[in-house]
């Protein structure tokens, strides 16, 4: 699986809105396998497809539970709210405080491309509306109230 190249701010990829995934094959699978050695490589909690330049709805988080795959993504459920410090492999050296719900419900696809659901709250439903955002083209920096360099 090779590590491929995280896309910086400014790329056109990470402004477009990703595609839906029609067919789960074994591009697709590969895809996933090579986003999660490129996440684990940079030692990130989250990469969406954009960040390594397929305008795709892919997401593989690791929160340290172990991986999370999500295909065509939706945040279907959310509450509350909390200002929590993030950052971005493709924005690298650069942190910002950003507002985020508190505890999201996401729909999507696993590999296999039967539909689930996760709930999340702390880290692990910051990552997924961060991840989600990559697929609208979004970047935290456009978010954050503050930015400022780490």
């Amino acid at each position: 699986m090779p590590v491929m190249e995280i896309r910086k701010a400014g790329d056109r990829v990470l402004k477009e809105i990703a595609a839906p995934v029609e067919k789960i094959d074994r591009k697709i699978k590969h895809l996933l396998d090579d986003m999660a050695e490129t996440m684990y490589a940079a030692d990130g909690v989250g990469l969406a497809a954009p960040q390594v330049g397929a305008s795709l709805q892919l997401v593989v988080i690791d929160v340290g539970e172990g991986i999370i795959e999500l295909i065509n993504p939706k945040i279907v459920a959310c509450e509350g709210c909390e200002i929590a410090t993030e950052g971005c492999l493709s924005v690298p050296g650069m942190f910002g405080e950003v507002e985020r719900y508190a505890t999201v419900t996401v729909e999507a696809q696993n590999r296999a491309g039967k539909m689930f659901r996760i709930s999340g709250s702390g880290l692990l439903a910051r990552a997924l509306q961060h991840e989600t955002d990559h697929l609208k083209g979004i970047l935290f920096i456009e978010l954050a109230k503050t930015i400022h360099k780490g």
